[in-house]
């Protein structure tokens, strides 16, 4: 069950067999568990040397080079490029470039057209020609597939910043937008927190339409360079796309002809909003992309790069850079401190390290510093509701994580802290704000409640993936078993996650995972959550559960499933076995009751084989979404953190209501 040499996942694909209890006799249980407490307490080693002195764990978020390549061409707008950092960017991009000449958009993925547009241009800036064979060979790629007008719309944005696109040919976005009331569908909190943040920005770039001097042609670019904006096929009228269609032509003749005093109040409101939604360090919603749009907006409005509104966000940029030994220099698109210490923490403590340790002390002052106060976005749809969540980064007070307040009320539940009312009133302030964040269907989204509309994704503009939050099964699950930890598990909210989640089980027995991939993620988190609420073992949903991560686990013993789970159903629990997936189809088994079964067993013995000297897993594949297979995510500590956790599980037993109020007392 290795990688091929591409990196791709092809030898564990779709229909590959899969073994049985008969494929090779197991190891004796006592061996098994004997190499499971030598891991285990290597891999405690390791996480704890990881820590920082403040007390938070922080891995590297890989994403891919997108974030990279808009960078330099953000520098390149603003005009404050230095040749230092191009170099470095331009050294990790074509590292990144695969033989065929394109880049992905996660490891072992196919070739992704605007990815490899992006990267290609962001070469060109960095002093790359057009005839070195790595760029010949990534032209000629794009150009198979359509070119440059058959990229994203975002990819389209960045080359009309340079004139390498037509504004009047993209779809209109309008800065009017933001003037709109909440009852009026889309309206900017009908978008998810991350699209919002974007598309505000957005509308004044659409309005302003700004052209700098391009540097160089892009003529290798297209498939015809006589015609590069060749006309769009339009949908049938009677359909949704196609009345979105005409509703951004209608837009483009608004666009000529806008009342001047509207469109003036309009830009103003969307700075206003701008600027009151920058975050203590400069940044945007603790994420790069709102980051980089916002900086140019501002801009356009008349912001110079001396404001301390622009000094600052452009300060934050550089922090989400992570620079590599062998100099390259590569740009998280943001960063997971509260997420990774909160599961930290979990894992360390189910590994039996003592409530009282001075490292989960620490760990959970410093989450208890991190608990945000004040309003957010998500207030405009639960106005009445008291603060008390926490964000996944360092700092993005206006968008707290339903998923993150869970695992740090779990986390927080674990430790012994000394001042005990300033805990029990810091968790309870959190499951209150959990709590009243559940969604009409009685499941929970990831940032707002109800945040569900129809309309958003039909824009034209809208095709860089999800821009909605509708509730998913791994969040629901994460506060479904923190609700039933902190005692609520009959509480009606509570009841009502639990039905929500057996009503979406999938028929092959799994559960769909929006935030980590896929269906082995979503049973990974379901399965323990209906367990931790009371549910037995026996239940039929647990069985079906057990029954299909049964069915896909590997040869080798481990689980793994490829990204393109998203797309076709036949690669859904399918894929080379990675530490993360396999600690989360432990976790599962564990929780339903099957310590002592052969799957279980062979799960346990491949953690313990596949673990470095050091206590640490590799693991190059990606296993974390942003968007379902449009941005995919390598969290780097994903795969320390949850085979400490199983691990930690299976050696020590499953952690109870009661053992956790007791440890933590």
């Amino acid at each position: 069950m290795t990688a091929t040499t591409d990196g791709s996942a092809g030898a564990v694909g779709p229909g590959a067999a899969v073994a049985s209890d008969t494929t090779a006799p197991a190891a004796a249980t006592a061996d098994v568990l004997d190499a499971a407490r030598r891991a285990t307490d290597r891999a405690v080693e390791h996480l704890l040397a990881a820590q920082d002195a403040q007390g938070w764990w922080k891995g590297d978020l890989e994403t891919n080079v997108t974030m990279d390549a808009e960078d330099l061409l953000l520098r390149q707008f603003l005009g404050i490029q230095d040749e230092k950092t191009v170099q470095a960017a331009a050294l990790f991009i074509r590292g990144e470039q695969r033989e065929d000449g394109t880049w992905a958009t996660f490891y072992g993925g196919p070739g992704e057209l605007s990815t490899t547009i992006e990267a290609y241009v962001a070469l060109r800036l960095a002093g790359d020609l057009p005839d070195d064979p790595h760029m010949a060979r990534a032209a000629a790629w794009i150009r198979q597939h359509g070119g440059i007008a058959a990229s994203r719309v975002f990819t389209r944005i960045w080359l009309a910043l340079f004139g390498w696109w037509k504004w009047d040919d993209l779809p209109e976005l309008p800065p009017e937008l933001v003037l709109l009331p909440t009852w009026v569908p889309l309206n900017i909190y009908d978008f998810g927190c991350w699209a919002r943040q974007t598309i505000v920005p957005l509308t004044v770039v659409s309005a302003k339409r700004p052209v700098r001097a391009a540097p160089f042609a892009l003529d290798e670019l297209h498939t015809n360079p006589r015609v590069p904006n060749p006309p769009r096929r339009l949908a049938p009228p009677t359909s949704w796309d196609g009345a979105f269609q005409r509703l951004d032509r209608a837009l483009r003749v608004y666009h000529r002809f806008a009342p001047r005093l509207l469109r003036g109040a309009a830009m103003k409101s969307a700075a206003r909003w701008i600027v009151e939604r920058q975050e203590n360090d400069g940044c945007w919603g603790g994420i790069q992309p709102p980051a980089v749009y916002s900086l140019i907006a501002l801009h356009l409005l008349g912001y110079d790069l001396d404001h301390p509104v622009m000094r600052a966000g452009l300060e934050s940029l550089d922090r989400f850079a992570v620079w590599r030994e062998d100099g390259a220099r590569m740009v998280e698109a943001c960063q997971s401190p509260v997420w990774d210490t909160c599961l930290a923490t979990i894992a360390l403590a189910d590994a039996g390290v003592g409530a009282g340790h001075p490292a989960l002390v620490k760990a959970a002052d410093w989450m208890m510093t991190e608990q945000i106060m004040r309003p957010g976005d998500w207030a405009v749809r639960r106005p009445g509701l008291e603060p008390g969540g926490w964000a996944f980064e360092f700092h993005n007070d206006n968008y707290p994580d339903i998923d993150d307040t869970a695992e740090v009320v779990l986390a927080l539940r674990r430790v012994a802290h000394p001042d005990r009312a300033r805990m029990e009133a810091t968790i309870e302030r959190g499951v209150r704000w959990n709590l009243g964040m559940q969604s009409k269907n009685g499941a929970w989204g990831a940032f707002d409640a109800d945040n569900t509309s129809a309309f958003p994704n039909r824009l034209p503009f809208c095709d860089f993936g999800e821009v909605i939050d509708p509730p998913s099964a791994d969040v629901t699950a994460h506060v479904v078993e923190m609700l039933a930890i902190e005692g609520q598990a009959h509480h009606p909210g509570t009841r009502r996650g639990i039905e929500w989640l057996l009503a979406n089980q999938e028929t092959n027995g799994s559960w769909f995972g929006r935030w980590g991939v896929n269906y082995v993620y979503g049973t990974g988190a379901v399965v323990p959550a209906l367990t931790a609420a009371g549910l037995p073992e026996a239940h039929p949903a647990i069985r079906r559960a057990v029954g299909w991560l049964e069915s896909v686990q590997n040869d080798d013993g481990g689980w793994g499933e490829d990204l393109r789970s998203y797309r076709e159903s036949e690669w859904a629990g399918r894929g080379a076995s990675t530490a993360s997936q396999t600690a989360w189809a432990l976790l599962a088994l564990l929780a339903a009751g099957e310590r002592e079964g052969k799957s279980v067993e062979r799960a346990v013995g491949w953690l313990a084989e596949t673990q470095r000297e050091d206590g640490a897993w590799d693991e190059p594949y990606f296993t974390g979404t942003g968007f379902p297979w449009d941005f995919s995510i390598n969290y780097n500590l994903y795969r320390q953190v949850f085979p400490l956790t199983a691990l930690g599980r299976y050696v020590h037993g499953e952690p109870t209501f009661c053992d956790l109020r007791e440890g933590a007392r």
